[in-house]
Order: C-alpha cells, then structure tokens, then sequence
C-alpha cells in the first residue's frame, strides 16, 4: 500500500522539476493528482508520463480564471482535496538600481499572489486533515545578491504558512514549507544567460554547499511527500529545509 492510498492531491506547475517529480511520487504512492502548468505540450507530456491516475488542467496562478479553471475540475470529480503543494513559482535576476515595477509585478503576481489565492480558492474543497505544502526557498532567509525581489516574494510565504496553519487549525488542516537547496531544475538553469553559464552555475550552486553537490528533483519531491502525508502529522507552520546544508553552517 502507498502512503497517499485514497488521496485527491493538486500540484501547480507540475510539468517539469520539482513540480513534476513531486507529482510523480504522488501517484506512486497511491494518489489520483491534478497536475497545472501553463503550456499546454508539457501538460500533455506530464500527464501521459504519469498515467491514469492523473489528469492536467491548463493554467497559470497569476491568472484568476485559470483558478476558477483548475478548481472546478476538482469538485467535478467529486473526492474533495487531501493534499495542495503550491508549488507553481519563479524568479530572475535584477538588483536594487535596475529592479522595474514589471519585475516586481511578475515575480510576485506568481510566488505570492498566486500562492494565495490557489490556496484560498482551494479552501471550500480541503477535507479535513488535509495537508497544505508551500514551495519555500533559501533566498527568503538570506541576502542574494540581486535576488532581492525572488527572495521577498519567499519571505511572504514563510508568512502565509505560519498564519495559515494557525487560521486553518480547526478544521484539521496541516500547513508546512518545503525549502529546497540549489536543485537541479530547468527553472535553475533558466537563472543563466545560455547553456554553457548554465552548467557552471549549477556547478558553482552545488559545489558550495556542505553536502557538496545540488538537489536532484526527486530529493526533494520526497520532502514534499514526507509533508503531505501522515507522517508529518504533528507538524503545521513549519519550515522542512532540504539544503544540502546550506542554511545549517
């Protein structure tokens, strides 16, 4: 038997890296999981590699119609929600002096934003006990340089966990962060100007780290699974970090 046997999940932004892997386990362990992303060729590749124990529904997190989208075809299927992982996010470079309002708006209309109103939307339809996973990052506990905007937005869901396993606590329903290390991601990759920048600064990312090498996705998707399940059943409003040591020196 698998630790989700039974179990309704949603991950957003599910059609590559952490997202995707996470999915992946999900259904191995026994859950049926809506799976998003905004391109509907990744979509559809994603959902035939994890069968039929998923099913894909276009959208993106920034947008509140893609939402309506994604949660109606939940209800429509009748089980409820046991299980979110918000996932869906992004970034890229820009320091203090060349940081735009568009900058600004992207990167937060997506990681906290969207955040937000996925799990506000999602609420009508948590069973009890459900478990809620937010994506974390390590940006959000330290200085980065001109990662400023990336890691403010992060910092904001270290917020939204901790006020919202508090809020959401008498319905039996677990909040926790995951907070992945350098992971070896094409969202990482796309941080770098071109491939070749690319693998020298997954390198770098790696090599900097006391366990000496990057995250590879199904590390972390084990995390995840670890949060959502019963497993982690005496913890909300916590932060799980899987940094290769990273913030722990």
């Amino acid at each position: 038997m698998g630790q989700l046997d039974g179990k309704t999940a949603l991950v957003t932004g599910a059609t590559s890296g952490i997202g995707r892997a996470t999915a992946q386990r999900f259904v191995d362990e026994g859950a049926f999981v809506f799976v998003t992303g905004r391109r509907q060729d990744a979509l559809d590749a994603t959902v035939a590699q994890l069968g039929p124990n998923a099913r894909g529904v276009r959208g993106d997190v920034a947008q509140l119609d893609d939402r309506d989208r994604v949660f109606t075809a939940i209800a429509a299927h009748g089980s409820g929600l046991d299980i979110l992982f918000a996932n869906a996010g992004g970034g890229s470079f820009a320091t203090l002096e060349d940081v735009t309002p568009d900058h600004f708006d992207a990167t937060f209309s997506t990681n906290a934003r969207g955040t937000l109103f996925t799990v506000q939307k999602a609420l009508p339809l948590l069973n009890r006990g459900a478990s809620i996973v937010l994506a974390g990052s390590t940006s959000a506990t330290s200085g980065v340089p001109a990662f400023g905007v990336y890691g403010a937005s992060k910092a904001a869901i270290r917020a939204f966990a901790r006020t919202w396993a508090v809020e959401l606590a008498d319905r039996g329903v677990r909040v926790n962060t995951v907070v992945p290390g350098p992971t070896e991601t094409d969202g990482l990759r796309g941080l770098a100007p071109d491939a070749a920048s690319a693998d020298a600064l997954v390198e770098q990312l790696g090599s900097a780290l006391p366990i000496g090498r990057p995250a590879q996705p199904a590390e972390i998707a084990a995390a995840v699974l670890f949060l959502a399940s019963d497993e982690s059943s005496f913890m909300t409003g916590s932060e799980l970090f899987v940094d290769g040591g990273e913030k722990q020196r």
